[in-house]
């Protein structure tokens, strides 16, 4: 067996540690998401890495990813705002540990 990256859409999910959702959870995440749609259909004759180009993303479509980070990072069990990959890390790991019994 080699040791090279791999994909397989089977395993994306299976592999990342997502609690239990209520129903409520669930519709927070979905309506948070159609919000970076949304914003992303403002400007339907960018590209996907126009939109997400640091220096030109709009101000819509940065709003409406913080406000689908806040919903996930509480979904996660963070306690506060989380500002950074460090903290989300952080979350994800204890969650983790939550899920496997450790």
């Amino acid at each position: 067996m080699k040791s090279d990256l791999r994909f397989a859409n089977t395993l994306v999910w299976n592999t990342f540690p997502v609690p239990e959702l209520d129903e409520a959870s669930k519709q927070a995440i979905i309506q948070a998401g159609k919000g970076v749609l949304d914003a992303r259909a403002l400007h339907p004759n960018r590209s996907i890495a126009t939109q997400y180009d640091p220096l030109a993303m709009s101000t819509e479509l940065i709003k409406a990813h913080d406000k689908l980070d806040a919903v996930v990072d509480k979904v996660f069990g963070a306690s506060r705002k989380l500002s950074n990959e460090r903290q989300r890390l952080e979350v994800l790991f204890s969650s983790y540990q939550t899920l496997v019994g450790v």
